[in-house]
């Protein structure tokens, strides 16, 4: 079903200038966008050299808030291409007071055009489409085609922390990580069961446990 669009959402987005750093949805040719090169300059958008933390998919924003207030001494950058749904993280992020948080308003594919070489250290992927059709396969936020997208940015020894309901795409995602030479340090079936501390649940995962379904959890490192 398509989503309506959000009363007012131009001016909305425009009221979250401070923290919504970019908002790029105009080239449909997102290879070419993304060789242009506007790195972004994280000392001066926090105003300080801590570490960088990534989040793409982040939905409403209620991971990378909670995972921000959680964590003060590290910076958060979420990615969102949809802009009728990052409004709401953009306003949560406000409206908590929140230092440590800044937003991308694009497609993951664009994401070297803005992220330099070795400035990301962590990289969170909660519940991803899981696109199940063979045809889309290559759109899987978990195909090599992104894992190489990300490498780009990621320092060597980084983490990708994937959390999914979806079992197929958590086999699939098994698969790709290892093809793509990312070594696989954790793995868990049953999140619910065996929760890791200082895991923040998402709006979607809260929806899955309490239906009984199973979160599959992955952690890889960029070798």
């Amino acid at each position: 079903m398509r989503m309506h669009r959000k009363p007012h959402l131009d001016e909305r987005l425009s009221a979250c200038g401070k923290i919504l750093k970019i908002a790029d949805l105009s080239d449909k040719n997102m290879k070419r966008s993304a060789e242009v090169k506007e790195y972004l300059d994280f000392e001066n958008i926090f105003g300080n050299s801590n570490p960088v933390h990534l989040e793409i998919g982040c939905g409403k924003g209620k991971f990378i808030v909670e995972t921000a207030k959680l964590n003060p001494d590290i910076n958060f950058v979420a990615v969102e291409k949809i802009s009728n749904v990052i409004i709401d993280a953009c306003e949560r992020t406000l409206r908590e007071g929140i230092e440590n948080v800044c937003l991308l308003n694009c497609a993951a594919e664009v994401l070297p055009k803005y992220l330099k070489e070795n400035s990301v250290e962590k990289l969170y992927l909660n519940f991803s489409n899981p696109l199940p059709k063979e045809g889309y396969k290559k759109q899987r936020l978990t195909h090599t085609r992104f894992l190489n997208i990300y490498s780009s940015f990621l320092k060597k020894g980084s983490l990708i922390v994937q959390k999914t309901d979806d079992k197929d795409f958590y086999l699939f995602s098994l698969e790709n990580y290892k093809e793509a030479g990312f070594e696989i340090k954790e793995v868990c079936e049953d999140l619910k069961n065996h929760p890791v501390a200082g895991d923040v649940e998402t709006e979607h995962e809260k929806l899955f446990k309490e239906r009984g379904k199973p979160i599959f959890r992955i952690v890889a490192e960029v070798k």
